[in-house]
């Protein structure tokens, strides 16, 4: 590749590569323990605010060990859904750690959506019981089917009850979920009935600063995992209070975010997910712990998704050179 150039893949290319859910989990697990070993670099995302609950973030990280350096430029906004938009679009560019020359510009939508399922299988490995054959899914779009795509890779799961504020969502979703991973998918009425008594636990709703949280203390079973995709958007801080064990994939930004007004009612974590994987921190230890582990979303799971994705591309002659 010619240093004048740099090689663009648009959402259409990045999907083609087909990159396996199991490949993508596995990418994050090494980086978690190498993030656990104080092996990588990743300041806390800085953003801005153009319209309430709407964010847009810059998100950097290096990972030594795979030879990726970038930056995801992400946005959210909850009305997008509305307008027949996406909530989650955004691009990334990674660049050579050698030299710093940027190498590829790609759509981060997909990278998005997959990373953040296979981030709650990494969690879900330590964290949940290992014959948890029962989840619960709240909110049930994008990221509601691709951490049960990314459960589905590392446990026994048999049996689905999906809720959904829209209940033709949730019908759509139990339709097409339970044909392409062959899962008994039930649509309940209300939160408390895709919360209670599940083996595993995934809210995925917009993240909203000032939520009106549905789940209760004494919803969440004892040996259950949680995921709130959503930060403490569906959960009551009483509810987090239950938690044997709260992790998360980054203190500093959990940290970050109380600061600004997230996370009023929630525990100070336990641990980081990095430092469970690289074994510095305990995850379950009893079939009866009630666990939970907010991931917030990190630049480390998108460059550690991209730099696969762009060696797939040279591999394959995906994708389309521009000029610098």
């Amino acid at each position: 590749m010619s240093q004048r150039s740099i090689l663009y893949l648009s959402r259409q290319d990045v999907e083609t590569l087909d990159l396996s859910m199991v490949a993508i989990i596995d990418a994050l697990e090494a980086m978690f323990k190498e993030k656990g070993l104080g092996s990588v670099e990743m300041p806390p995302k800085p953003g801005i605010h153009p319209r309430p609950d709407a964010f847009i973030h810059a998100m950097p990280a290096y990972i030594p060990s795979q030879g990726a350096a970038g930056v995801k430029w992400v946005s959210g906004y909850p009305d997008n859904q509305k307008k027949g938009l996406p909530y989650i679009s955004g691009l990334l560019i990674l660049n050579d750690p050698e030299t710093g020359i940027p190498l590829a510009v790609m759509d981060a939508t997909w990278i998005t959506a997959k990373r953040t399922g296979a981030a709650t299988a990494v969690a879900a490995k330590y964290l949940a019981r290992k014959d948890s054959r029962t989840a619960g899914i709240l909110a049930c779009g994008v990221q509601g089917r691709s951490n049960l795509e990314a459960l589905s890779c590392v446990l026994p799961i048999e049996k689905v009850k999906a809720y959904d504020t829209h209940p033709e969502v949730a019908r759509t979703f139990a339709e097409e979920m339970s044909e392409s991973l062959g899962l008994d998918i039930e649509v309940v009425g209300g939160p408390k009935d895709a919360v209670c008594g599940m083996d595993v636990v995934v809210t995925s709703g917009p993240i909203l600063k000032h939520p009106r949280p549905a789940i209760e203390a004494g919803w969440l079973a004892a040996g259950a995992f949680a995921s709130p995709v959503d930060f403490d958007s569906y959960w009551q801080g009483a509810a987090f209070r239950e938690a044997d064990k709260l992790a998360t994939d980054d203190v500093p930004q959990m940290d970050y975010y109380r600061g600004v007004g997230y996370f009023a009612e929630t525990p100070q974590p336990y641990a980081d997910l990095g430092e469970i994987v690289a074994g510095h921190k305990p995850g379950r230890q009893t079939e009866r712990e009630r666990t939970i582990c907010i991931n917030l979303g990190i630049a480390l799971d998108d460059v550690a998704t991209a730099i696969l994705l762009y060696h797939r591309a040279r591999e394959k002659g995906v994708g389309v050179e521009l000029p610098l």
